[in-house]
């Protein structure tokens, strides 16, 4: 059943990314910048609904009230596709910081380019960056808020790996909260395989995280902190400890 439901979803996943291709791209240019945001979005309204019709999937979203009311820079963990889309639709505008290779995908790279990514090439990581601190402190003073996935890659539920500072770098300098995101998204939507699988997709949006004041390590300290908590509370697939908890609980006494 679920190869069939995965089947049906990706007929109706390409069949849209073609007819709002066609249809969006050569208007959305023309457009301001939240008009834009908001006709192509319609693709993404679709998508996220297409998945819970088609792959049986149930959707609970926790604390959308916690949404400040100017830019903000995201923090979520990455586990699959799902979250690039749902993202998009939490607080609009919304610059990613992205691969500089999905940029080159017909329509779908093509729509992204008119949304005012940071499109990193990260066969340069110095070079990558000092373009996100420098576009990213660019694009909040636009108005716009700056979504970071600090895992830096798709992490697989049950697994984890470093955060990278970067994004609470740019919010400490440019004096915005950070808001987390946690989610459970790759268990429905695995990651590296295309059959999706039905259940629950759970979405926690955290409290803002004030930056005032405080260093970029503080800041991505108690980001991941309230990231891990919320996925040992979401996630079906039993959390990993650090390195550093793992080695402690080794210890003696």
């Amino acid at each position: 059943m679920n190869l069939v439901r995965s089947l049906l979803f990706y007929v109706g996943y390409f069949l849209a990314m073609l007819i709002c291709g066609v249809l969006f791209l050569p208007v959305a240019p023309l457009l301001p910048l939240g008009e834009r945001y908001r006709l192509l979005n319609l693709y993404n309204h679709f998508i996220i609904a297409w998945f819970r019709v088609t792959c049986g999937v149930r959707y609970t979203i926790q604390g959308r009230e916690h949404l400040p009311a100017g830019p903000c820079v995201i923090l979520a963990n990455h586990q699959c596709e799902w979250e690039t889309i749902f993202l998009q639709l939490l607080k609009p505008p919304v610059c990613t910081v992205l691969k500089r290779e999905l940029l080159n995908i017909p329509l779908f790279g093509w729509g992204l380019r008119l949304l005012k990514p940071i499109a990193l090439d990260r066969s340069k990581p110095a070079r990558a960056m000092k373009q996100v601190l420098t576009q990213g402190k660019e694009r909040l003073e636009e108005g716009l808020s700056v979504l970071i996935f600090p895992e830096g890659t798709r992490v697989a539920p049950g697994q984890r790996r470093r955060y990278n500072k970067s994004g609470a770098v740019i919010a400490c300098r440019a004096g915005v909260p950070v808001l987390p995101v946690a989610h459970n998204a790759g268990e429905r939507w695995p990651g590296r395989h295309w059959v999706k699988n039905g259940g629950l997709l759970s979405v926690v949006v955290g409290e803002p995280i004030a930056t005032s004041g405080r260093s970029p390590e503080d800041v991505l300290g108690e980001v991941e902190a309230w990231i891990e908590a919320r996925l040992a509370e979401i996630s079906e697939v039993p959390r990993p400890l650090r390195e550093a908890e793992q080695t402690t609980e080794r210890l003696p006494g």
